[in-house]
């Protein structure tokens, strides 16, 4: 049987790798970069301009998608790749960090959470089991199970009593995907804040089931770029070397370059869907606002290094043009600009490996 995750090669001058990821909708060269669709969507993106921009795997969010439009209606019809008409893999988070972001109106027990609809003021359950059910019923390649998002800062004394709950938890969510794992690959999501004794307690409890992979999570939400590394480069030295790492919510150049560097094979970032509706770029020569009264009359792409649809196509001065006319054609060029950047510089990481 082949193993789900494979390594191709090592850099001979970091802890980076080069592999393979094997999934029921398709095999993902690693490193690689996943951009967010949160509601079944990539923000103005459609299937093929994410084809073109190379995405391999794109996410979609557990939490919003079982409020609207529910996960009974997407497994009416067809599953996620159907409903939302893309056929390579999908990764579904589990909704831990949309509702542990909802703090006035949800309530943690180690039975599961209680928490209020941000839409309609509904009240909901998510338990470990209740989640990977969830996720069941979009169909989603890979799952990830329901856990503690400590907040930053917190006390050592908070996020060790979170870690419980998600270790609870963690333990609970294995079992029961285990009971029908229906070729869905679920993923472990190491938790503990800035404390590295909570963080390999976490590990150490976790490699006690055979995952098929594991993330790092509770990064990215505050703290100052130091600990963000050092965090990654802790845990990922922890994990185990056979699996793929997973580092949720980076997206960033140089941190994505850090994160390979030191040997994680996954990241997603809302980012440069985020970054385009506010105008601003990312490039080669550093981000860029094209709102900016120097591009007016600029005839220049974009980014000249990209090779992209939108800076092979159109100028500065159009982009500006359109964004500062609020048309929505800004948003997909801008979308589609930052998505293949951030795609590319992973996939030139992967490139930089193998030929060394």
């Amino acid at each position: 049987m082949k193993p789900v995750f494979e390594i191709v090669k090592k850099s001979k001058h970091s802890k980076a790798r080069a592999g393979l990821l094997h999934t029921a909708h398709g095999t993902i060269q690693t490193p690689v970069f996943m951009p967010v669709g949160t509601l079944a969507t990539v923000k103005s993106l459609t299937p093929p301009q994410l084809n073109d921009c190379g995405s391999q795997i794109i996410l979609s969010n557990t939490y919003h998608l079982s409020l609207r439009p529910g996960e009974a209606l997407v497994q009416k019809l067809g599953g996620l790749h159907a409903f939302m008409k893309w056929d390579k893999p999908i990764l579904t988070d589990s909704g831990g960090f949309q509702v542990f972001s909802l703090s006035k109106i949800r309530k943690v027990t180690p039975e599961g959470v209680a928490f209020q609809s941000h839409i309609d003021g509904s009240k909901q359950w998510f338990s470990p089991q209740r989640v990977i059910d969830i996720q069941r019923a979009l169909g989603s390649d890979i799952m990830m199970p329901l856990d503690v998002c400590t907040e930053y800062p917190a006390t050592h004394e908070k996020t060790k009593s979170d870690l419980e709950i998600t270790l609870k938890w963690i333990k609970e969510s294995f079992e029961y995907w285990q009971e029908n794992p229906n070729n869905q690959l679920l993923f472990a999501i190491v938790q503990g804040g800035l404390y590295t004794d909570l963080r390999k307690h976490c590990v150490d409890t976790m490699l006690n089931y055979d995952f098929p992979g594991y993330a790092i999570g509770g990064v990215s939400v505050g703290e100052p770029k130091e600990d963000l590394e050092n965090l990654l480069a802790f845990c990922a030295d922890l994990l185990p070397e056979n699996k793929p790492r997973y580092a949720m919510g980076i997206g960033l150049p140089e941190n994505l370059s850090f994160g390979v560097e030191h040997g994680i094979d996954m990241f997603d970032c809302v980012i440069p869907t985020r970054l385009a509706r506010h105008a601003q770029a990312l490039t080669s020569e550093g981000k860029l606002n094209i709102r900016n009264k120097q591009f007016t009359e600029d005839q220049d792409p974009l980014d000249p290094a990209c090779s992209c649809y939108t800076c092979t196509t159109f100028s500065r001065a159009y982009l500006r043009h359109l964004v500062m006319c609020r048309e929505i054609l800004g948003h997909v060029l801008m979308s589609l600009h930052n998505v293949h950047f951030l795609v590319r510089w992973v996939d030139t990481m992967r490139e930089r490996i193998l030929n060394e």
